[in-house]
């Protein structure tokens, strides 16, 4: 088991910045993919990015976001980062952290353990 608790959410304008953090615990970290899910009022939960267990040297991006935000691990800290930059009034959601084993993958279904969510406000 890992819980798992996301911070950072707040209220941005557009072109602003905001870095997310997930922050881990009750069992080695570094064995465990991490991924970023957002969900917005009547609409699905969707994949943001994703990154490896260990060195996390694979990385995965929806393309609503790519070049834009930028997932980071940092197994010391037993925390994923998620900096978002160039922000615009559709990322406004409650983005969730998400983690199992070795892989990340960009399905809701392939995930048991999740964050309790942190909301994220971008106004234009």
């Amino acid at each position: 088991q890992v819980q798992l608790v996301e911070s950072g959410g707040g209220l941005v304008q557009a072109g602003g910045s905001l870095r997310l953090s997930c922050v881990a615990s009750g069992d080695t970290f570094s064995n465990y993919a991490v991924a970023w899910f957002r969900q917005a009022p009547g609409k699905k939960r969707e994949f943001v990015a994703g990154i490896n267990a260990r060195s996390g040297g694979l990385t995965d991006y929806a393309d609503s976001v790519k070049g834009r935000f930028t997932i980071s691990r940092d197994n010391a800290k037993n925390t994923v980062y998620l900096q978002m930059n160039i922000l615009k009034p559709e990322d406004t959601a409650d983005y969730y952290c998400a983690a199992r084993p070795s892989y990340t993958s960009r399905r809701v279904a392939d995930f048991r353990s999740w964050g309790q969510g942190t909301q994220v406000t971008v106004s234009s």
